[in-house]
């Protein structure tokens, strides 16, 4: 692990491998050890980095104004490394879309799993199920009653948690837990948001890749085909029996899809 200091704390991340940057973002309360099972694949053939967002996992909790595509490109020109190809999951993948919208010229290609941009729409009544033990939790102050609760997002809707790998369940709920600890309910909101996502994404021409889980919610794998749809070179696949975290629930298949999307990039350039 490396530390970059940004002037308002430290910002931690994985750099391994060498070749062309491959850039893993972690979904929201997780941390860069969602990616361990693409990490040992990909860092042979890639400079594979993959930080922990601000407030999440070693990264330093915020204690003004920031915007999370702005920390990741601070680290990548602190390195010196882009264009590089964006990968994302969840709030990971919405931090690469805003990057390609904020700062172009870090990004060669996206991937992005279970989301659309950073500015999503919820309609599905099961999320708001959750959405609603989270706060009961919260309330109560029950920390592993809302870590359950959003652990839940790992089976989908169709399915429980005793349907998904033990050893999955176990690290997502290791990973939250660690981030969780970070935080009070009382601190201030200091993340600032990008605004205009969905319309500024139509002018997004580098590749952009969607990989659903195919048991994922809705919402998540329907605002991921509305970004392929809106972006100019876009398209979506899908990685079955999984919800919404398919890279850890079947990591060979995830790793598969994504190779063949790099080689097709790097023939595409050459």
């Amino acid at each position: 692990m490396f530390s970059f200091d940004t002037g308002d704390g430290h910002l931690v991340y994985r750099d391994v491998g060498a070749g062309q940057p491959l850039v893993l973002l972690h979904g929201g309360l997780l941390d860069h050890r969602m990616w361990d099972d693409q990490i040992r694949v990909f860092a042979r053939d890639y400079r594979v980095i993959a930080p922990d967002a601000r407030g999440h996992g070693g990264s330093s909790n915020a204690n003004k104004p920031f915007r999370q595509t702005d920390d990741l490109a601070a680290v990548l020109r602190h390195l010196d490394v882009g264009p590089a190809i964006l990968v994302g999951l969840s709030m990971g993948g919405a931090i690469a879309v805003d990057t390609a919208l904020e700062h172009p010229d870090l990004v060669r290609a996206l991937v992005v799993s279970g989301v659309g941009t950073s500015e999503p729409e919820f309609q599905d009544p099961w999320l708001g199920e959750i959405e609603a033990e989270e706060a009961r939790a919260l309330a109560a102050g029950d920390t592993e009653g809302w870590v359950e609760a959003f652990t839940r997002l790992a089976a989908g809707p169709h399915r429980t948690l005793g349907d998904v790998d033990q050893d999955v369940v176990r690290r997502l709920r290791e990973m939250t837990r660690r981030t969780i600890a970070k935080h009070t309910s009382a601190e201030p909101m200091h993340m600032v948001p990008v605004t205009d996502t969905w319309a500024r994404a139509a002018k997004i021409t580098v590749p952009v890749l969607a990989i659903n889980g195919g048991v994922d919610s809705d919402d998540h794998i329907g605002m991921a085909e509305r970004l392929v749809h809106t972006v100019v070179n876009g398209r979506a696949t899908t990685v079955e029996d999984t919800a919404h975290y398919p890279n850890m629930e079947r990591p060979d298949t995830f790793n598969e899809i994504l190779g063949r999307f790099l080689r097709t990039i790097s023939t595409q350039e050459s």
